[in-house]
């Protein structure tokens, strides 16, 4: 038996919230995960709010396709309001979403989504500071620590990380084939 082994991307500029990316990251590559980090510029240094980790980025929001994943995971703090102004990163969730595949937000890695238009009906979680932004997108904001809806998977807050990371592996598993 051969296993298949998964690819997530995950959607990353500087200022994210170092517990929301370290921790998911870890338990990806972990459980066998091929993890690559997209970003606005491809070899670019990126740095966590706390500046506890850093990391580099494998690939650029325009080379990157959305097709070669199994998984997109969107960590929150300051990066997601830099990702939400790059059109190739909105297009890559949006061509993600069609696509069906899951998409992992956590904190304030819904406005990503928001901004790509992809809120509208959907119910989430999110950082409880904007959940008038989500509910501008059309989406339902619950105080809850961790949401699926269809191919979504929001949570609020790093206290939160144990139920995203467990949802995201639970969805995404290792198939055997």
């Amino acid at each position: 038996m051969k296993m298949m082994v998964k690819k997530v991307a995950f959607l990353l500029a500087d200022g994210y919230e170092d517990s929301e990316m370290k921790n998911p990251y870890e338990a990806l590559t972990q459980n066998g995960t091929d993890v690559v980090i997209i970003s606005l510029e491809k070899g670019a240094q990126l740095n966590g709010k706390k500046g506890t980790i850093s990391y580099t980025a494998h690939l650029a929001a325009e080379e990157a396709n959305a097709g070669d994943y199994q998984a997109v995971v969107i960590p929150g703090g300051k990066s997601p309001a830099k990702l939400l102004e790059n059109e190739h990163i909105l297009a890559f969730v949006q061509k993600a979403d069609q696509a069906g595949t899951t998409i992992a937000a956590i904190c304030h890695g819904p406005q990503v989504l928001a901004k790509a238009g992809l809120l509208q009906g959907r119910t989430l979680t999110a950082y409880p500071g904007i959940a008038d932004e989500v509910r501008a997108a059309g989406g339902t904001f619950v105080d809850q620590e961790v949401v699926v809806d269809g191919n979504l998977i929001t949570s609020r807050t790093p206290e939160d990380e144990p139920a995203f990371i467990q949802e995201i592996i639970n969805r995404i598993g290792v198939v055997a084939y």
